[in-house]
């Protein structure tokens, strides 16, 4: 079987000041649950089992650390806490399990029913997906590297709760760590661990479609490859604390973790498929609109730019940058801007009338009708994203005019790529044409 590890909640230090939890009846929960937890490891340990108790004074992420430094595959963790509600009526255990895992919704099922079965007087408020807890989600769930729950015991602020652990403090014990053994006996049924565990594969779908790449199932909980998450538009440095795995040298995060970074996260069981949805992702249909946020990085930029033209960053090595940067200032798409560029351009290949010293990046006119130079490659961008802003909006630029024809644009009319045609050039199939290489753009960057 298994190792046990087992932590009183609360008691460190958070925020540089020791944290008692919740605070009622001539006493606090970090008190009650050290009591209740050193007698859990009594039970743990009269019956032969391997137990690991979390030392007192580590704040919640420590606590998580400690135990992640030293678990193994086939060990259990549980918190145990106490609740507390502004009406002393408020009563009852609940187990918290991480959200959409059947099996450890099952796991929390048996550990409060086995608490309940010693103390009967407890009420049960039920096994709880931790995404219906205070905070929307629970650390211990969801950063604990091993199978882990959370266990609410009782309400402190409730008299009869607070009196029923207090003189059954052993029956609670009891009933909790009989609750864990079979947990644990579930988890490691007699096998050894494995040294280097093999985890099933399982599919990833993005916004309703297949990804190339596998995730994996690690106790029950899925998996997803660390290069998915800048896809998804999550910033990896906000992300530090997320539980990291590395498994055939590829390094895996925990799928339900990006629920907090605006994806939605689901579980298929019949076809064994994490499905992930993101209004941030690209989908076909929703890609034209000039006034709007770019979606790619600066990387995947050249990396498109060189895959159509091998010299083109030689001349104009900034060229991606200058499109973000100048796109930001005045809120024009940088997509739209730099795939028509583009196709203006065929890929600063130039040609015709233009050539690439002009720094002139969209067929932009003078007044009097002949194509327009400007001193840099940034003017010539500023140009064009000015003369791209005249026509999807009504608003004022934020920077001095630098495009020539700025004042002889009909002011917002259009909005989006497709309108450009007629307006633009005289080509009635002009827009589909930008939207076609602006397609081509996310499909090299993987985001269509």
């Amino acid at each position: 079987m298994g190792r046990i590890f087992i932590s009183a909640a609360h008691g460190g230090k958070e925020g540089g000041k020791i944290d008692p939890g919740a605070i009622a009846g001539g006493t606090t929960e970090a008190r009650e649950m050290i009591l209740l937890r050193d007698a859990i490891v009594t039970e743990l340990r009269s019956r032969n089992s391997e137990v690991l108790s979390v030392p007192d004074d580590l704040s919640a992420q420590n606590t998580i650390t400690w135990i992640n430094s030293r678990a193994r595959s086939l060990d259990v963790a549980i918190e145990i806490h106490a609740n507390a509600a502004p009406s002393p009526s408020v009563r009852g255990a609940s187990v918290f399990f991480i959200t959409d895992n059947n099996e450890r919704r099952n796991h929390a099922e048996l550990m409060l029913l086995s608490l309940l079965k010693t103390v009967p007087q407890l009420p049960s408020r039920g096994s709880k997906p931790d995404s219906e807890s205070g905070t929307g989600g629970l650390a211990f769930c969801r950063r604990t590297s091993i199978a882990s729950l959370q266990m609410q015991v009782i309400f402190l602020s409730s008299p009869e709760d607070r009196l029923l652990l207090q003189t059954r403090r052993r029956d609670f014990a009891k009933g909790i760590a009989e609750g864990l053994i079979a947990w644990s006996r579930l988890i490691d049924p007699g096998t050894q661990p494995v040294p280097n565990p093999t985890y099933p594969e399982i599919t990833i779908n993005i916004n309703g479609q297949n990804y190339k790449e596998k995730g994996i199932l690690v106790n029950g909980n899925a998996y997803i490859p660390i290069d998915l998450v800048e896809r998804l538009r999550v910033d990896l440095a906000k992300i530090v604390n997320i539980l990291r795995i590395t498994y055939r040298k590829i390094v895996y995060i925990k799928a339900i973790e990006l629920r907090d970074f605006q994806v939605a996260v689901g579980w298929d069981a019949a076809t064994r498929t994490v499905k992930l949805r993101s209004a941030l992702i690209i989908t076909p249909g929703q890609i034209d609109k000039i006034i709007s946020n770019g979606n790619t990085t600066e990387a995947q930029l050249k990396t498109f730019l060189n895959d159509n033209n091998e010299n083109a960053l030689n001349q104009f090595p900034d060229i991606p940058k200058l499109y973000r940067e100048e796109a930001a200032i005045e809120g024009v798409n940088y997509d739209i801007a730099f795939s028509h560029m583009c196709f203006e351009t065929a890929f600063l290949r130039f040609g015709g009338d233009i050539q690439a010293q002009q720094n002139n990046f969209a067929g932009l006119g003078t007044v009097g009708g002949e194509p327009a130079s400007f001193e840099s490659a940034r003017i010539g961008v500023r140009a064009h994203i000015q003369h791209l802003k005249a026509y999807a909006s009504t608003e004022a630029l934020k920077q001095e005019i630098v495009d020539p024809r700025f004042r002889f644009v009909p002011r917002g009319a259009a909005p989006t790529i497709e309108k450009l045609s007629g307006l633009w050039s005289a080509d009635l199939d002009y827009g589909a044409k930008i939207i076609g290489t602006l397609e081509q753009l996310y499909q090299s960057a993987g985001l269509l």
